[in-house]
Formats: C-alpha cells, sequence, structure tokens
C-alpha cells in the first residue's frame, strides 16, 4: 500500500485511459487547467518508439507533452522482464510488472501516454537478427502498426538506430521494427484484420533520436537540432527538471537522476518522409485548420483563454460547455473524439467537482460481495445536478441537485459474481509463446494494463451538458504514517493455494515433502486437496479436513508426501500441481503480490506448482554468511542444498565472527548498491588470509554505486562483457582444479538447460595472482575467460563469478548448483 508521490502531468490526466488505473486521484491546480486549455488548440501527436522501460528520451517527451502540448506517446516493445533488479529479487515476468508501473508513474509526471508492445525481454541480444528472430519479426510488426493507426502519430521517433551503434539487438530491432512499421501502417493490405477497428495511417515522417551517452556520440551538426532546455513559468519546472522527476522513477534500474537545469539540445536524422527543416512538424497541420467546419472554435478558445481566472477556474465552465457542444457537433474524426476527451477533464476541473468511489477492501472475492462507497462534492458551487448512477449490476436514478460544497454520500453492496475474471494482467493469462505473449484480444494490444476491476458511472449535468464520468473502484484506507492511500483492487477466487516452496531439489532416492497453504476468502465446505502425479513422481492420497468448514480468513498448512514411482529414481525435473475441490468447484490458482512504495500494489495468479529437480550433488562445508545484495534467490538455494545461511547487513557485519563460515558469499550487485563493504574490506580480506572462501557474484560496471570499489586481495576491474548465448560452449581450461572435481564432477553435462544467458559482466584486466578457469563466447566473438577468476590468498580463496547462479538456482539447473558446491567448496 502506498502513496504514488510526483505532479501529475496534465497530459496525462487530460487524453490517457491510464486515469482508470490505481493512483493517488488528483485535482488540477488552475495553473494546470490554463495549460490544459492551451492544449485544447494543439492538434498534433507524436510517437517515441524503443525497447525497454528506460530507454526513453524523458526530457524530448515531457517538452513534447507540456511545452509543445502534443498528444505524446511512448511505445516499448516490451517490459523489460530480461533485465536486473536493484530493489529486489523479482526476475523475469515478475520484474516486467514493476517496471511495467514504473513507466506508467514516469508517463504521469513526464505527461506521455504509454504503450507497450507484446514483445517479451528474454535478455541482453548481441544482434539485431536475433531479436527479430526470437520476437517473431511479423507478429512484433504488427504491433507496432496497430499502434500506429490506433494513436495516428504524426511523426514517429526512434530512440535508435538500426544498427550496432544500438548497443543491444533489441534496440536496433525497435527502431528496424518502427521503420518499417511507418510504411506498413498505411498499407491496406498489411495486416487487414486490425482494420474492423482503426484506419490506415501515414505518419508525416519518422525519425532517429540520435544521442551523446555511454562513450558514443551519434550526434553530429548536420542533423536537426534543436532547443528543449527551456523553463516552463506554469509548471514552475524546466523540462531538465520534470525528466529527471519522471526518469527516477525507474527505481528497479537504479535510474535516480539529479534534475537538470540549462539549455539541452536534441538532434534527429529522418529516416523516412520528408526531413524537416525548421520544425519537426514541418507539413503537419497543427491547429483546428485539419478538422472541417472548426473554423470557429480556435477563436472561441482564444477568448476563453484570455478570459480564464486563476483565482475563479468555475467561471469558465459555461464556456467550456458551449466549446464541447460545438466539438460534438462536428463530423466524427479522431480529433473531435481526442478533444472531447481533453474539454470533459477541464469541466470537471473548474467546477471542483470531486467523485470517487472506494472500498476498504484490497480484493473483491468470486461469489461474495463487496461494499462500496459513492461521494461526490460539487467544490465551485456549479449549477450540477447528479442524475444517475451505474455501478455493476447496481443502476441508480437520483436527480440530485449538488448544492456548493456539500458532502453527498451513500453505500452500495456489489455483488461479485462466481464468473467474474479474475485479475491477471491480460499479457499474462495464456502461456506465452517462445518470444512473445499470446493476446489473443486485437482491442488489448499496446495497452499498458488491465482496466480496473469495477468502475462507478457518475452521470451528471454540468451547466446544461449531459456528462458520464467513470470512475474506478479503489481501495482506500489512512495509514498512520503514509496518510491516505488508494490502491487497486484484484478480483479473487475464493480459496487460494501457495505452495512453501515452488521448487524442491533432491540428491538422494528419498521421499519429498511439499507443504501448500490453503487459505479460505470465505467460507467453503469440506475442502480436498489434490495432489497430480507425474510419470517420476507419485503423491499420497487427497487429503479432506476432519471438519466440514473452513472458515472465512482461516489459513492451514497442509503437508503432501510424493514419492518415486515404483522406488525408481533417475535424474531429471517434474512438476506437481495442486488443486482444492470445495463447493463444487475446483480452485487452482495461486496469488502472488507485489509490494513496493513508488508504485501501485501489483497482484497477478500462478498455479500452485511445485518442481522437483533431482540430480547428483555432494556439499562440502555447512555454513555460508550472504552479504544481501539487491536481492535474489540465493539464499533459498543454499537452504534446499543443505547449508546453514546467516544472511548479513551493515547491522551484523561489523559485529559478526566470519571465521565460522565456511564460505561467504555477496549477493548480486553488492558493492553497487551497498558503500558499506568498502569499510568491510579489511575485515572480508583477513577472513579469507586465515582460511576463509569468499565468492563475490557479479556487480555492474555503471556508476549506480561504488563500483570502483576495492573487492579482491588483487586488483581487477568489472567489463561489461557478457556471454548471452545460454547455450554458448564453455571450456574448461583447468580440468584439474578443485572447482571442476570436489565435491562434484563437473563435466558438459552440467552447462545444459541454463536459462536466458551463461555469464555478465565479466572481470577483466586482473592482476596476475588470479587464475581463469574456463572460457566462452557468444557466436561471432572471440572467447573471454572473465566469467570466473579466482585466487589464493594467505590460507584461503577469492572468487569473483559473472556466471549467473541469481537466475538458474530457481529456474532448478543441476549443474549450476553442483558447480555452486564446488566454489564453496574452495
Amino acid at each position: 500500500m502506498r502513496k504514488i508521490g510526483g505532479l501529475l502531468s496534465i497530459a496525462s490526466l487530460l487524453l490517457s485511459s491510464l486515469l482508470l488505473h490505481a493512483q493517488t486521484p488528483h485535482a488540477l491546480t488552475s495553473a494546470e487547467i490554463l495549460l490544459g486549455m492551451k492544449k485544447l488548440n494543439v492538434l498534433g501527436s507524436v510517437l517515441y518508439v524503443a525497447a525497454h522501460p528506460d530507454d526513453e528520451n524523458t526530457k524530448l517527451l515531457a517538452y513534447f507533452a507540456k511545452e509543445k502540448l502534443y498528444r505524446t506517446g511512448y511505445l516499448s516493445l516490451t517490459r523489460g522482464d530480461g533485465g536486473q533488479n536493484l530493489i529486489g529479487n523479482e526476475q523475469g515476468i515478475e520484474l516486467g510488472l514493476i517496471r511495467t508501473q514504473e513507466l506508467l508513474s514516469a508517463r504521469r509526471i513526464d505527461g506521455a501516454e504509454q504503450f507497450f508492445a507484446s514483445a517479451f525481454d528474454f535478455g541482453f541480444s548481441k544482434s539485431t537478427a536475433e531479436a527479430l528472430r526470437v520476437w517473431n519479426r511479423d507478429k512484433i510488426l504488427s504491433d507496432v502498426v496497430w499502434v500506429i493507426r490506433k494513436f495516428q502519430p504524426d511523426i514517429i521517433i526512434t530512440r535508435f538506430p538500426q544498427d550496432s551503434r544500438a548497443g543491444h539487438g533489441h534496440h536496433s530491432a525497435s527502431a528496424v521494427l518502427a521503420v518499417e512499421a511507418y510504411t506498413a501502417a498505411a498499407d491496406p493490405s498489411k495486416y487487414p484484420e486490425q482494420l474492423k477497428y482503426v484506419k490506415p495511417w501515414q505518419a508525416k515522417r519518422v525519425l532517429w533520436n540520435s544521442f551523446n551517452f555511454g562513450g558514443l556520440n551519434t550526434t553530429s551538426e548536420d542533423q536537426f537540432k534543436m532547443e528543449i532546455g527551456m523553463y516552463n513559468p506554469i509548471l514552475g519546472k524546466g523540462y531538465g527538471e520534470i525528466s529527471a522527476e519522471s526518469r527516477s522513477q525507474h527505481k528497479s534500474q537504479g535510474f535516480g537522476m539529479e534534475r537538470q537545469r540549462g539549455p539541452a539540445l536534441e538532434y534527429f536524422s529522418t529516416w523516412k518522409g520528408e526531413a524537416p527543416k525548421t520544425d519537426l512538424f514541418d507539413g503537419v497541420v497543427t491547429s483546428w485548420e485539419r478538422v472541417p467546419g472548426a473554423h470557429e472554435v480556435q477563436q472561441q478558445l482564444d477568448s476563453l483563454i484570455s478570459n480564464y481566472s486563476l483565482f475563479e477556474p468555475g467561471k469558465s465552465v459555461k464556456g467550456l460547455v458551449s466549446l464541447y457542444k460545438k466539438i460534438a457537433a462536428l463530423p466524427d474524426q479522431y480529433w473531435r473524439t481526442q478533444k472531447l476527451k481533453e474539454i470533459q477533464k477541464l469541466i470537471e476541473a473548474c467546477s471542483g467537482l470531486w467523485a470517487e468511489a472506494t472500498t476498504i477492501e484490497h480484493v473483491a472475492i468470486q461469489g461474495d460481495s463487496l461494499l462500496v462507497r459513492l461521494f461526490i462534492n460539487n467544490r465551485n458551487g456549479n449549477n450540477i445536478t447528479f442524475r444517475r448512477l451505474v455501478l455493476q449490476h447496481v443502476d441508480s436514478t437520483l436527480n440530485l441537485v449538488l448544492t456548493s460544497n456539500k458532502n453527498i454520500t451513500f453505500n452500495k453492496m456489489l455483488l461479485v459474481p462466481d464468473s467474474m475474471p479474475l485479475s491477471q494482467p491480460y499479457w499474462l493469462k495464456n502461456p506465452m509463446k517462445k518470444g512473445y505473449f499470446d493476446i489473443d484480444n486485437q482491442l488489448l494490444i499496446g495497452n499498458p494494463d488491465n482496466e480496473a476491476a469495477f468502475s462507478a458511472h457518475f452521470f451528471v449535468t454540468i451547466e446544461g451538458l449531459d456528462l458520464e464520468i467513470v470512475k474506478p473502484v479503489l481501495q482506500k484506507i489512512a495509514d498512520p504514517v503514509k496518510g491516505e492511500l488508494y490502491e487497486p483492487i484484484a478480483v479473487v477466487p475464493p480459496v487460494l493455494i501457495t505452495p512453501t516452496k515452488t521448487l524442491l531439489i533432491s540428491s538422494k532416492p528419498d521421499a519429498q515433502v511439499m507443504h501448500f497453504s490453503i487459505k479460505a476468502l470465505k467460507e467453503i465446505s469440506a475442502p480436498q486437496l489434490i495432489v497430480s502425479q507425474n510419470k517420476e513422481w507419485q503423491a499420497d492420497k487427497s487429503f479432506v479436513r476432519t471438519n466440514s468448514v473452513l472458515h472465512k480468513g482461516s489459513e492451514t498448512d497442509y503437508a503432501v508426501t510424493v514419492k518415486p514411482v515404483g522406488n525408481q529414481w533417475k535424474n531429471g525435473s517434474q512438476s506437481l500441481n495442486a488443486s482444492v475441490v470445495a463447493d463444487g468447484r475446483t480452485f487452482t490458482r495461486s496469488l502472488r503480490s507485489i509490494d513496493y512504495d513508488h508504485i501501485p500494489d501489483i497482484n497477478y495468479f500462478r498455479l500452485p506448482e511445485v518442481n522437483i529437480v533431482t540430480f547428483d550433488l555432494k556439499t562440502v562445508g555447512k555454513n555460508i554468511g550472504y552479504i544481501v545484495g539487491a536481492g535474489d534467490y540465493v539464499p533459498a538455494a543454499l537452504l534446499q542444498m543443505g547449508y546453514e545461511v546467516t544472511l548479513l547487513n551493515d547491522n551484523n557485519l561489523a559485529t559478526v565472527n566470519l571465521s565460522q563460515f565456511d564460505a561467504v558469499i555477496s549477493g548480486v550487485r553488492a558493492y553497487n548498491i551497498k558503500e558499506s563493504l568498502n569499510a568491510y574490506y579489511d575485515k572480508l580480506m583477513d577472513y579469507v588470509r586465515e582460511g576463509g572462501n569468499l565468492i563475490v557474484q557479479y556487480n555492474t560496471s555503471t556508476q549506480i554505486g561504488p563500483v570502483k570499489a576495492k573487492i579482491g586481495p588483487y586488483p581487477f576491474e568489472i567489463s561489461r562483457t557478457r556471454v548471452t548465448d545460454e547455450d554458448a560452449a564453455v571450456k574448461i581450461l583447468k580440468p584439474a582444479h578443485p572447482v571442476f572435481n570436489i565435491p562434484n564432477k563437473i563435466g558438459p553435462k552440467d552447462f545444459e538447460g541454463w536459462v536466458q544467458e551463461r555469464s555478465i559482466y565479466h572481470a577483466n584486466k586482473w592482476d596476475s595472482h588470479y587464475e581463469t578457469l574456463m572460457s566462452m563466447h557468444d557466436p561471432g566473438e572471440a572467447d573471454d575467460e572473465g566469467a570466473l577468476i579466482t585466487t589464493r590468498y594467505g590460507k584461503g580463496n577469492f572468487v569473483y563469478t559473472g556466471l549467473v547462479f541469481y537466475r538458474e538456482l530457481p529456474a532448478g539447473v543441476a549443474g549450476a548448483y553442483r558447480l555452486l558446491a564446488n566454489l564453496i567448496a574452495l
């Protein structure tokens, strides 16, 4: 639960469907209303295209949305699922869920709208061809075409070039697809199935927003350039300041920035279309002249703006109502629809009308009910009648005249049908294809998130104009520390099944015990837990509660013993699913919740599945000290391997006796985020010198944190080198070394089945005391030996490794467990 901070932009408040997503409701200030009125006079749109969350140029987006007042969008082809997480241990689709919400938070600040294609971020890619092949080029191209046809941008801008200067195969592929889509979107023979909903659209031009960062300068003085670093007195900020606030929402990537002030030039090269000479929108009509019959709108708007009172915005309501009716009478077309949305929001804001639908519950349970509190207040005293309320099955005629600043509050009981769809993010409803999310509803493609599970429709008449105001039903609570908080509501089943562990590893032909928590969100009768069996493992008989009722809110743990079928045991991976049968229904879902202060609560559903991985594993040593880093599941894997794990942080590193540990392991990016490790360098080196074993997992070579801190007993640097091919051949350089022999014999099979990548952020420029043990490379590249370096120091050992144990261990990759056991045994 949290409050979302930051200034909400006029563009997102006026235009974006994101308003249906949970955020702290925001009333426009008089200054923002004025900016919104000015925006009514601008009929231009721009779409920015890149590959990931954080790729977008937030300064340019803010400039377009708040200075030029264009309708501005950012299309990210992926949700950032394959990246690294600086704030927690979420990976894969969970990281994508976090970054989705971070992007939405950023857009609420910089004023742009957010869109996504269905491409899956499968990790760092070194070639455009690989990215397009894995994603299914035609599928993602159709997504980009769809967003262009729906959004109808006048110009399209790519963040990256189409070649290796992009630095990442996803980056260059995003530019390739944007340029192709520029042409394809205008061609009715391309993706004709979309034309049931949209029309072909030809943007004026597509350009590349060249850059100078990361040591690469792609700008030149023969490119079109423009100044965007100006100050906006209405907002009290410059675009460098707004940009920093927006970009700082990317907290899972550690992209917090200081606010920038002063001049800022942006450079552009034209991919297709006529190159601009004086303005990016050269040749584009951005006034009401582009709408037939709208010649009087501009004049009426100018009069409204010149007569607007910052102190009494309510005086503008009648003029806005008149303008609304004039635009509504125009022929149906794109800008008519967009501007009616904007004007309605301005009418609401000027009138001071506040309407909301809230509940104290954080979930709505299938087959249960939800008490919703409806609230409305005419705070400015305009002539407003509350005619009707529609909330799910509730349809109430009211015809209440709203007197000035009087609270109208009433409750409605909302019935949640058994058939109500669960609140699963729409892109996760179907099993994934290899490189993209399988979205079977065309109308959902491009949307950043689900719409609210429930919405209240307030039908009002404001100064003679009938309007429908739609508000999401949100949880609203008063936190003693954080104050008033709004959060989204998730529709959930009456029964949730949560495995205590989703992965079990087995190195002996013994029975395994799985634990499942069964939680009743409403009263259920005689629940029966059933665990599936497979060809390798078989569960005991189904479990039935002895009492007949599981009461609402109760939670019970079941232990289920599974044994190898026929007492036969062999290496491999098998999954077992759990379900609960109760009240004539079968329940098969586990609820996963993600909670961070800077984004709304995230809920999604998984199958209650336990993966059992069987393989030969020997371990040496018992006690592990684990220095907590940015977040990973390695400690949980160590426990599964039979070690005892002590988590080490700033509170106990200073006082703990390290000699008790057979190995000390630092979590991923620990040296990036913990400046305190500089202070413990001598203590860690003393531990190694006296016979300890220090294993340092990867750190990045960016300047996020104290990356250049001393890490090992002898100097080495951390590079950007990585091996992204998870099947890359691994050459063992010193087969006799203990790392490959004690206690497990490591061979080629141990490098089979790895996921996403082999290694990241290799060591380089290492001191001669270090020895390298393996080499590997991506296709077309030279071997690199920096994935694993080690040295003796005094009586002990030091290891730095970029091998991605943090990905492989949760994925149940047997060879990663065996290799880590050997590193611990040094």
